[in-house]
């Protein structure tokens, strides 16, 4: 689907091999798509989703996330300025101990 003259087949191929391109929606599936450059995008995959979301909307959907990739979770909360403590993701991981911890 077309946004502000994007396709999803603009993104890197690696990113979405598992979904149908044709039905992946920028609204409807911007927690998957943004998740999903974050963990797994390259550069230009990264400035895609900011000209479309905009920095505030992809640290809004960022903080809803149950899990994300550490190094996304550096990244985005270096970009945004926000408190790591904000993001669901850390708070969960905080609540979850690991197994063994070599």
């Amino acid at each position: 689907m077309t946004n502000k003259g994007y396709n999803i087949a603009d993104f890197s191929p690696h990113l979405f091999w598992d979904v149908d391109k044709n039905k992946l929606d920028w609204e409807k599936n911007k927690s998957q798509i943004v998740k999903r450059v974050l963990e797994y995008g390259l550069l230009n995959d990264w400035k895609l989703i900011y000209r479309q979301y905009g920095m505030e909307q992809i640290a809004d959907l960022c903080k809803k996330l149950r899990s994300l990739d550490e190094r996304a979770l550096s990244f985005i909360v270096s970009l945004s300025g926000l408190p790591v403590t904000t993001f669901r993701c850390y708070i969960l991981k905080q609540s979850m101990p690991r197994h063994w911890d070599y």
